[in-house]
């Protein structure tokens, strides 16, 4: 058992305990509190905290560590599947390389979890994967072998193909590839289903590994759209409700352009990255004013990376920006936390301190959202993993 006692928990759902303590034993907080009292842990590590910040984990909602490896070329990307348009076979976990350079500097800079997978070339490119960021193998590493299913709009997709004069070449031709996939999906999940369930006369269908996967939407599994510009995010509305989807608007850039359209659809936003110059057209909008503008609009969001196009280690650069921009200090841990972990189904683990949740903990040596502020001691699965 360790305890670290005299310490402002931020527990992000049940608000903040100053100068209190955290238990945790194994993998797991076992007790918070306010009061410590040294006889109730005579045979516990204690370890003080300093009146220091402490808060869970950050949590990176969507990044390609591991899969798109620092320092190397060809040998460590595996990010994008360009064979062809529709892949939601394609699972990310079976990509990830946990000797990346990149993983040390991430829990190092107080990142727990990350949500990696396949990049945006492809219309439909597969399951993204949850990860602790540290460990020896993915295997250990992992907490939800596949957490969503990724799909893009807009530029990605019609240049690779257009390019090479395949299909898509256009908007129209993404959209229209997505729509005849989730119709074949669907018409394969009621198959599968009545087969399952033992409806009268029904057949099990013809096995289709694109399909057998790409059906699990119509089961709630999330999906995650890649849009950057307002029309492409209303597209991308525009199909969620068509289908029915639980889908998340990644990147999302131009969002605060359309709130009104955004908060009526009820859709959710993971944006970023907008630490960066705009590498390409959808970016020329990207602006650190859009998160006080979703906040002002009471629009669930969080924030990512998009790892390595900027890396996990300056995840807190990137918010405190945000936040110079008029972002609450609030919100902001809390899309760094909880609602990152929220909107990839993995809250049940991570993202806030609560009894029974994985001892994922930072104690940070300052103001977290200042520069040269940085974590003095990191604990991922009850494990201190690093500390100064």
């Amino acid at each position: 058992m360790r305890v670290i006692k005299n310490a402002k928990i931020h527990t992000i759902t049940s608000g903040i305990v100053d100068g209190g303590y955290i238990a945790f034993e194994g993998k797991v907080i076992k007790e918070i509190g306010k009061d410590f009292d040294p006889k109730q842990w005579k045979d516990a590590e204690i370890i003080d905290g300093e009146g220091k910040d402490l808060t869970p984990g950050l949590v990176d909602p969507h990044c390609h560590i591991g899969i798109m490896e620092e320092g190397i070329g060809f040998e460590g990307n595996d990010t994008n599947e360009m064979s062809g348009p529709i892949y939601p076979e394609l699972r990310g976990i079976d990509s990830v390389y946990v000797k990346d350079m990149a993983f040390e500097p991430t829990y190092k800079s107080g990142v727990t979890t990350v949500n990696t997978g396949p990049g945006s070339a492809n219309v439909i490119g597969g399951t993204f994967t949850a990860l602790k960021t540290y460990g020896e193998t993915v295997d250990e590493m992992i907490i939800k072998e596949e957490t969503c299913m990724k799909m893009a709009l807009g530029e990605n997709p019609k240049r690779v193909y257009g390019s090479a004069k395949k299909n898509p070449a256009t908007r129209m031709a993404s959209a229209a590839l997505m729509r005849e996939w989730l119709f074949k999906a669907r018409e394969y999940h009621k198959e599968y289903q009545a087969f399952i369930h033992k409806v009268e006369d029904a057949k099990e269908p013809k096995f289709d590994m694109k399909l057998h996967s790409l059906m699990r939407v119509f089961d709630g599994m999330p999906v995650k759209i890649h849009a950057h510009r307002a029309d492409d995010i209303m597209t991308a509305i525009r199909i969620a409700k068509e289908f029915d989807l639980n889908v998340t608007i990644d990147h999302a850039t131009e969002a605060y352009l359309i709130p009104k359209q955004v908060k009526e659809s009820g859709v959710p936003l993971i944006i970023g990255p907008t630490l960066g110059y705009a590498s390409k057209y959808e970016l020329v909008n990207k602006s650190f004013t859009s998160a006080k503008v979703l906040e002002d609009h009471d629009i669930e969001f969080s924030i990512m990376t998009d790892h390595p196009i900027i890396t996990l280690d300056t995840t807190l650069v990137q918010t405190a920006l945000f936040i110079k921009e008029g972002l609450s200090r609030e919100v902001a841990l809390k899309t760094l936390t909880y609602t990152a972990a929220k909107l990839n189904g993995i809250e049940d683990r991570v993202g806030s301190l609560e009894v029974g949740k994985d001892a994922d903990i930072v104690l940070w040596d300052g103001d977290m959202f200042d520069v040269y502020t940085r974590p003095s001691m990191v604990i991922i699965n009850g494990e201190i993993v690093h500390k100064v």
